[in-house]
């Protein structure tokens, strides 16, 4: 009656050894991998597409990338926008200067600009330009920062911040007058 506790004792001690010896190989699926490369085309092709296939592609508890995309919208509508006022504006003035050398009179089309002689049109004219051409900066800036973002954040879904990572720092000697540091850097 004695022998049965040990003989099932000595059967689980080989079972979990045996298990514990077994390799399991996992196989990467190609189709899983996130690529950098795609995102940067989504975005290229449609602003805020490369941050939702990032947040699509994170782990559950690392989802933040959607959150950006209000912003890039919000900053390419502003820009359009304001791009599209200017143009405008730079295209009266122009117009309504061009009238004014013509026939030495303000043109009845554009009341507004009545009150201005013929050099403030051209300051106001410049200014406006000036202010197009920045907002055509600004609209191709926010649309590459959409890009970039995109591209960053997807080296970043894979990325693995371990608890195993770990840096050493360490006095060494080169030689008897060459005193030093050593800097070690360990993964995994």
């Amino acid at each position: 009656m004695t022998k049965k506790p040990w003989i099932l004792l000595v059967l689980l001690f080989f079972s979990l050894f045996s298990y514990s010896q077994e390799s399991i190989e996992q196989e990467i699926d190609s189709s899983a991998i996130h690529s950098p490369k795609r995102a940067a085309r989504l975005s290229m092709i449609l602003p805020g597409a490369g941050q939702i296939y990032n947040h699509r592609a994170m782990p559950k508890g690392k989802k933040n990338a959607w959150w950006k995309v209000p912003i890039i919208y919000a900053g390419l509508g502003f820009s359009i926008n304001t791009l599209i006022t200017e143009h405008a504006l730079q295209r009266d003035l122009k117009n309504e200067y061009i009238f004014r050398m013509d026939n030495g009179e303000p043109n009845p089309d554009f009341p507004d600009f009545a009150q201005f002689d013929d050099q403030g049109v051209l300051q106001l004219y410049e200014q406006h330009k000036g202010s197009r051409d920045m907002m055509i900066f600004l609209t191709a800036a926010i649309y590459g920062l959409n890009v970039l973002d995109a591209l960053v954040e997807a080296h970043f879904v894979d990325f693995d911040v371990s608890p195993d990572l770990s840096l050493s720092i360490r006095p060494i000697a080169q030689d008897i007058r060459t005193p030093g540091i050593s800097l070690a850097l360990k993964f995994k």
